[in-house]
């Protein structure tokens, strides 16, 4: 069981769910200071977290809902956000209620707070993650990197491929990998371009003569703008009615890798909004230095450096 996982990952394992089957093993759980997961079903007046266990009821204190909450440099939408879905904690005690039925007391900042320890402090630039969609703004997509420890990846390091807003490629729970690009202040920023593929890569699925589906990215008035994948784009000849967002059947009429170009001719465009589907990476773990999206022998270079 990896409890450094994002959030949601502990929830069906059936170590988790056993320890969570009656008090005694809650108990030993508590003693072995092992973390757990369960849903959070709702959240009081004072914004602590009900969470429902197996074997009986449990809350976490809103101090204990996460890191940063108790000096207030974390809102207390971080909390109440959860409402409803998984969360991460160890089980500090176990009291009586007023009709002394048991209930755990829980903490959701200690699970973090060993997360940021044993693992996230040691995490450095170009380091590939597992992460989990939280919730997704025009400026960007937020995931969890583990424990609920959220980090920021912006609209422009999701794809080499321009997108109008983050929810064109993600939805909200995806597992996705990613990598960390830079730690600063305890902010964690992440990318994600880089593991989906160099030009080449993504050009070698492809041939001259094929007709392919893809998406109209910009309209310009010179052509049109094609995304075949997340990190390529080919350029279409101008076509009346043609608009950005549409999807569309393209005639791939030649590729030209010295140039870094596809040449391509619309045969039909259609409106419909595609469901994001879970990324196709080319790299999977690891770490990375340096990525050159660009074909060795092209004049136009385009790389990322993680050093």
């Amino acid at each position: 069981m990896n409890e450094y996982a994002p959030e949601g990952r502990l929830l069906n394992l059936e170590e988790n769910r056993r320890a969570q089957s009656s008090p005694r093993l809650l108990r030993e759980a508590m003693r072995e200071g092992r973390m757990l997961e369960a849903p959070a079903v709702f959240c009081d007046s004072r914004h602590n977290l009900g969470v429902e266990l197996g074997c009986m009821k449990g809350i976490i204190p809103r101090e204990e809902g996460a890191l940063g909450i108790r000096d207030g440099s974390v809102r207390d939408i971080a909390v109440i956000s959860r409402v409803n879905r998984p969360v991460r904690f160890i089980v500090e005690e176990i009291r009586k209620d007023e009709s002394g039925r048991e209930y755990a007391v829980l903490s959701r900042e200690k699970a973090q707070r060993k997360c940021l320890e044993a693992r996230v402090a040691f995490l450095r630039s170009g380091d590939i993650v597992d992460a989990r969609i939280t919730h997704l703004e025009s400026f960007g997509a937020f995931a969890d990197i583990g424990c609920g420890i959220v980090a920021l990846m912006p609209i422009d390091a999701i794809s080499i491929s321009r997108i109008e807003h983050p929810k064109e490629r993600f939805t909200v729970g995806m597992d996705i990998k990613a990598i960390i690009k830079h730690i600063e202040n305890g902010r964690i920023s992440l990318s994600h371009k880089e593991l989906l593929g160099t030009w080449e890569q993504n050009a070698a699925r492809f041939q001259a003569g094929e007709t392919v589906s893809g998406t109209v990215r910009s309209v310009e008035n010179y052509g049109a703008f094609v995304e075949l994948a997340p990190n390529l784009a080919g350029l279409a000849e101008s076509k009346d009615g043609v608009r950005m967002g549409q999807q569309a059947s393209v005639y791939i009429k030649s590729i030209l890798p010295d140039r870094m170009k596809i040449k391509l001719i619309i045969i039909d465009t259609f409106d419909h909004r595609r469901e994001p589907v879970p990324p196709d990476y080319f790299i999977t773990e690891g770490h990375i230095d340096r990525f050159l999206y660009s074909p060795v022998n092209c004049s136009k270079v385009i790389e990322s450096s993680f050093e």
